[in-house]
């Protein structure tokens, strides 16, 4: 059974950090592009950052950019998401996903994505 689970969030400070972990089992996600959304109440779920599991290969959403660093350890089949300079506009529900779409881009739609995680609850505070 493939699974991906997320931990790590919580409640935070404006200006606060925190690391986002996403542990897979049940499939080897090595060759996988893994990636990281979110979801606020009543908005769309939203593309957040993403590597491929070949090259490494990073994307970041602007909105995150030289704030937020994704990371993946092939070996332990987890992927990390350190989040810095945290500001209310971030709070949501994060997501971890996998995809198996080729190529050498990031995909950032959430239809490209063939397995997702529950989620964690990141609320920054004002």
């Amino acid at each position: 059974q493939v699974q991906l689970v997320e931990s790590g969030g919580g409640l935070v400070q404006a200006g606060g950090s925190l690391r986002l972990s996403c542990a897979a089992s049940g499939r080897t996600f090595s060759s996988d592009v893994m990636g990281w959304f979110r979801q606020a109440p009543g908005k769309e779920r939203e593309f957040v950052a993403g590597i491929r599991g070949v090259g490494g290969t990073r994307y970041n959403a602007d909105s995150v950019k030289g704030r937020f660093t994704i990371s993946r350890d092939n070996a332990k089949n987890t992927v990390d998401l350190q989040m810095n300079s945290l500001n209310p506009d971030d709070t949501a529900v994060y997501y971890c996903a996998a995809s198996t779409v080729w190529g050498l881009r990031v995909p950032v739609l959430p239809n490209e994505y063939n397995y997702w995680g529950q989620g964690t609850q990141v609320t920054v505070s004002s």
